[in-house]
C-alpha cells in the first residue's frame, strides 16, 4: 500500500511499511523512512507508483483554473477530493484527487486552509484585494527586472539615480529601486558602486562625495530659515584697547582679536577679546535651536557650511572698524620675565583696528622681523603693530614652554599644514573641476603661534575659572601622553596632558563651534555674577542638557573632520592629475605606506613594507580612483644611504587616511603647532 501525506508545508508520497492507529511508517522513493502521524496522511492508493502519482498530479494541478475552481466551491468548508469530483467529474481519479489538493494549497488566496486537506474558499471582497496585490506585486517584480537589465547594460534608470546614496548607505532591502541594484549586480557578478559606476549613476566624483555628506549630515540641505540676529540689550563699556585680529583672508567667522597695553612700563597686559554671540542669543531660542542643530561650520577646501547664517555672525563678527560687542580676557604679565600677575574678565565693546591676514603676511612677520629694532619697510597693516607683535612672540614662545616643560617632553612637529586654494571658485560651491592650488603652511608660524598660545591662555584659564567657581562646563581632556590614551569630553574641569594644562574649554570660537557658545553662556554668567554664577548659569551642575550636547558634538565634529580630510584628499589627487604628476618622493613611516615630501598625501606602496621607517624613497603613482580617494604607489629608487631621523611618536599618533574611504555598501578647522585642541590663526 501507499500513501500520500503532508510533511512540513510538503506533500510526498512512499510505501507504507507499517501502521499504527496513531501513525505510519513510509518509505520513500529515495529510501528514506519517515515516521508520519495518521492525521497527515491524506491519500491511501495500491497503484500507480508514488513517483508516477505525484509527476501526474503535479503535471494536472497546472491546468486547474483557480478563477473556476473557486466559482465551483461551496461556500461550506470542503475537502480536496470534493473539490475535484466537482472540478474534474463524480469519478475523479487518484490523480486528479492529488492534483486538486496540490492546487488548493498553492492558491492561499483563493482557499484558505481549513485543516488537514480541507479548505474554504476566500470572500470575493478579500480574493479581489489579494489578487491585485498579487498582480501589483508582479508589476513590481518586472520593473526590477527591467531595471536589472538597463543597470546591467551600462545604464542608470532615473529612479535608481535619485535613489543612489539611500541604496548605497541606507538601503531599505524592500525597495524596487536596491533590488534591481542587487540583482544587476549578481547577475554582472559586478560590486554594486563599481556598477553603478558604470551605468553612469555617479557622474561626478565631486558631487559623489558632496551628496553622500549631505545625505548623511544635512537631508534638508544647508539653507537656513529665516533668522534675523537678536540684538545685545547690554549696555556695554568701551575698552581703551585697538584690538587686531588674525585670521586667514577666507575667515568671515572672526572669533578673536588681541591687544597690548603697557609696552615699556615694565607691566604689559594682553587683551583676548572673543566675540560675544552669547550675550545676544539665549539658550532654547530658535536661533539657537539651528546652532545647536549644525554644531560647528563645516570646512572644506574652497568652500564651508556655517554654523550660523552669515547675516547672524556679521552681526558679532569682529569686524574692523567697528567697536564690537566681546567677552574679554585681559591677562597682565611683567614685561621681563613674562610672569602671569593677574587675569580678568570683561564684557565691553572693543575697538577692532585691523583684521590682518596670516597668509598675506607670514612671510613678512618672520622671527628676524619681529627681532628687528623697527620694521623697515613692511606693509602698513603690520608696521605699527611691531612692538606689540614683537613681544606677543617673546610671550607667545614663553607660554609654549612652560607647556612643554608640564606636558614633560617638548612639541615637536616636523610635518607642515597645507593650504588649499581653488582657482576662481571665490567662495562658490565648488563642482570638482576647479584648478586647485595646494600650498605650504608651516607649522609654528609666528603669526600662528601668536594667535594658537593666546588661545590656549584663555581657554585654559577660563576653563580653571569656571571649576574654580562651581560653573559646569565642556571641557577636553586628556589623562596622560601614553599611546592610546585619546582626548575626551566632559564636564569636568581635568588636566590636558597633550596641551599641558591643567583644564581646558574651548571657548575661542563662539561663532563656528557650539561648544563655545555654550562656554561662553557659562562665562558670561559668571563675570556678570561670580560666586553666585552657579545658580544663574543656563547650565547647571550634572545638567542633563550638557551631556546630550557634549554627545551630539562630538559625533557631528568627527564626521565634519572627516569630510574635511576626504576632500583635502580628493583635491590632493585633483592636483595630482591636474599637474600630471607620475611620480612622487617620499618618507616610508608603517605599514608599507610613504608619506609624500610636498603634498598633503600618504599612500600604500608596492616594496613599502620592508622598507626602514624614515627611508626616502622615490614612488611611481598608480591609477587614481576619486571615488574612493585611492592611489596607490611602487617604490622605484631609494633615495638616502640612511634612514631620516624618526619623527616623534606625537606626530603619527593621529595620521590622515592613508589608503582609499570606506564606501561601505549593506548587500575643522586645522591643527596647529599646539596640537589637535589648540585654536589656529584660520
Amino acid at each position: 500500500m501507499f500513501a500520500l501525506f503532508e510533511d512540513a508545508g510538503k506533500f510526498q508520497a512512499g510505501r507504507v511499511l507499517a501502521e499504527a492507529e496513531a501513525s505510519a511508517q513510509v518509505e520513500l522513493d529515495s529510501g528514506k523512512r519517515v515516521k508520519v502521524k495518521a492525521a497527515n496522511i491524506l491519500l491511501k492508493f495500491e497503484k500507480p507508483a508514488p513517483v508516477e502519482l505525484m509527476r501526474e498530479a503535479q503535471a494536472l494541478a497546472s491546468t486547474i483554473e483557480l478563477e473556476l475552481a473557486w466559482e465551483f466551491a461551496p461556500e461550506d468548508e470542503f475537502g480536496f477530493a470534493d473539490l475535484a469530483r466537482d472540478y474534474f467529474s463524480d469519478k475523479a481519479t487518484l490523480a486528479q484527487q492529488a492534483a486538486a489538493l496540490l492546487r488548493l494549497f498553492e492558491a492561499p488566496h483563493y482557499f484558505r486552509r481549513a485543516g488537514k486537506g480541507r479548505f474554504k474558499k476566500a470572500p470575493a471582497e478579500i480574493l479581489q484585494q489579494a489578487l491585485a496585490a498579487i498582480e501589483k506585486k508582479k508589476q513590481v517584480q518586472a520593473q526590477i527586472e527591467a531595471w536589472a537589465a538597463e543597470l546591467a547594460a551600462g545604464s542608470c534608470p532615473p529612479s535608481i539615480r535619485e535613489q543612489l546614496f539611500k541604496i548605497l548607505f541606507k538601503p531599505d532591502k524592500n525597495a524596487p529601486e536596491y533590488k534591481a541594484v542587487v540583482d544587476a549586480s549578481r547577475n554582472t557578478h559586478t560590486a554594486p558602486l563599481d556598477l553603478l559606476q558604470k551605468a553612469g549613476a555617479i557622474a561626478s566624483p565631486y558631487q559623489f562625495h558632496w551628496k553622500r555628506f549631505l545625505f548623511d549630515n544635512f537631508p534638508k540641505g544647508t539653507a537656513f530659515p529665516p533668522l534675523q540676529a537678536p540684538q545685545i540689550q547690554d549696555e556695554l563699556p568701551l575698552a581703551d584697547v585697538r584690538a587686531f585680529s588674525i585670521d586667514d583672508s577666507a575667515t568671515t567667522e572672526i572669533d578673536d582679536a588681541l591687544s597690548v597695553q603697557g609696552l615699556g612700563s615694565g607691566t604689559v597686559t594682553l587683551g583676548i577679546h572673543i566675540a560675544a554671540p552669547g550675550l545676544a542669543m539665549q539658550p532654547s531660542s530658535t536661533i539657537d535651536q539651528v546652532a545647536r542643530h549644525r554644531l560647528s561650520t563645516v570646512y572644506m577646501p574652497g568652500y564651508k557650511i556655517t554654523m550660523l547664517p552669515d547675516d547672524v555672525v556679521q552681526a558679532y563678527t569682529l569686524q574692523e572698524g567697528r567697536d564690537c560687542p566681546a567677552v574679554s580676557l585681559y591677562a597682565t604679565f611683567d614685561e621681563e620675565t613674562l610672569v602671569l600677575q593677574d587675569t580678568q574678565t570683561k564684557l565691553e565693546r572693543v575697538p577692532i583696528a585691523a583684521n590682518l591676514r596670516h597668509d598675506q603676511l607670514d612671510a613678512v612677520v618672520t622671527e628676524d622681523w619681529l627681532r628687528a629694532e623697527s620694521p623697515g619697510d613692511a606693509p602698513e597693516a603690520v608696521a605699527g603693530l611691531h612692538a606689540p607683535l614683537s613681544f606677543l612672540h617673546r610671550l607667545a614662545t614663553h607660554l609654549k614652554s612652560l607647556r612643554e616643560i608640564a606636558r614633560g617632553k617638548p612639541e615637536i612637529f616636523n610635518r607642515p599644514d597645507y593650504n588649499f586654494r581653488l582657482v576662481g571658485n571665490d567662495g562658490a560651491e565648488p563642482i570638482g573641476e576647479e584648478q586647485v592650488q595646494i600650498t605650504v603652511r608651516r607649522r609654528g608660524a609666528p603669526l600662528d603661534l601668536i594667535v594658537a598660545e593666546a588661545m590656549i591662555l584663555a581657554n585654559s584659564t577660563w576653563g580653571s575659572w569656571l571649576g574654580e567657581l562651581g560653573v559646569p562646563a565642556i571641557y577636553r581632556s586628556q589623562a596622560s601622553l601614553a599611546p592610546g590614551v585619546k582626548v575626551r569630553m566632559g564636564t569636568k574641569a581635568l588636566p590636558h596632558a597633550g596641551i599641558g594644562v591643567k583644564s581646558y574649554a574651548w571657548s575661542t570660537s563662539p561663532l563656528r563651534r557650539y561648544t563655545d557658545l555654550v562656554n561662553q553662556w557659562q562665562i558670561i554668567a559668571a563675570a556678570r555674577h561670580g560666586r553666585t554664577a552657579a545658580l544663574a548659569a543656563p547650565f547647571k551642575p550634572k545638567d542633563a542638557e550638557l551631556f546630550s550636547i557634549i554627545s551630539g558634538f562630538d559625533s557631528a565634529y568627527t564626521a565634519y573632520n572627516g569630510y574635511q580630510a576626504g576632500m583635502e584628499r580628493f583635491w590632493t589627487l585633483r592636483y595630482l592629475q591636474q599637474q600630471n604628476i607620475k611620480e612622487l618622493t617620499g618618507v616610508a613611516f608603517r605599514d608599507g605606506l610613504v608619506r609624500a615630501d610636498n603634498l598633503p598625501l600618504v599612500l600604500p606602496v608596492l616594496g613599502g613594507g620592508e622598507l626602514p621607517r624614515g627611508a626616502h624613497v622615490r614612488v611611481r603613482l598608480g591609477e587614481i580612483d576619486l571615488i574612493t580617494l585611492d592611489v596607490h604607489g611602487t617604490v622605484i629608487e631609494r633615495l638616502d644611504v640612511a634612514p631620516e631621523p624618526l619623527e616623534s611618536e606625537e606626530d603619527t599618533e593621529d595620521e590622515p587616511e592613508a589608503g582609499p574611504i570606506a564606501i561601505a555598501v549593506d548587500l575643522s578647522e586645522p591643527e596647529s603647532s599646539a596640537g589637535a585642541d589648540a585654536p589656529t590663526a584660520s
